[in-house]
């Protein structure tokens, strides 16, 4: 396992797209143990392969609190299948350190995607997971938590940036 570079805002390899995996090989399964490792030691409760540089459709999430075990979730090719309600929530990203944001996102999510042993799954999700999700499967997209915000609360949002990595 190795702790990979998480790539920061506004490098422009953020907004690549990433393309879906082929194949679930030990390749990709000593990548999801990178990502995970790196997201670990950040540390966050979620990390897509495109904040280390990596243009695949992966992404770990992890949102046990300290005091549980861990609940490693690892999502390959994923697909949003459906969005409902919505809900405001203060989302960090580690490709923007030292900085949150109150977005807006669905409630619930479902989710189809393939995990590490290769076998597809679908999950439905509320709360911290679904936030968590659709932040992820944005950076799949070329989207950051930046394009969500309005013009002023954008401008607002880089200065905090260029404070916490000053």
């Amino acid at each position: 396992m190795a702790i990979r570079k998480i790539l920061r805002y506004p490098d422009e390899r953020l907004r690549e797209i990433a393309k879906p995996v082929d194949e679930v090989t030990d390749e990709i399964r000593q990548l999801v143990e990178d990502m995970a490792e790196t997201m670990y030691d950040a540390p966050g409760v979620g990390l897509a392969a495109t904040q280390i540089g990596v243009i695949k459709r992966i992404f770990v999430i992890d949102v046990a609190s300290d005091d549980e075990p861990s609940d490693l979730r690892v999502f390959i090719n994923p697909e949003i299948l459906e969005l409902d309600g919505s809900q405001n929530w203060s989302e960090g990203c580690l490709s923007f350190p030292g900085v949150s944001e109150e977005i807006k996102r669905a409630e619930r999510v479902k989710v189809r995607a393939v995990g590490a042993d290769g076998k597809p799954f679908e999950l439905e999700a509320d709360g911290l997971l679904a936030v968590a999700i659709q932040h992820e499967n944005d950076h799949l997209d070329g989207v950051l938590m930046i394009d969500k915000l309005s013009a002023i609360k954008k401008r607002m949002m880089g200065r905090k940036l260029a404070k916490a990595t000053a």
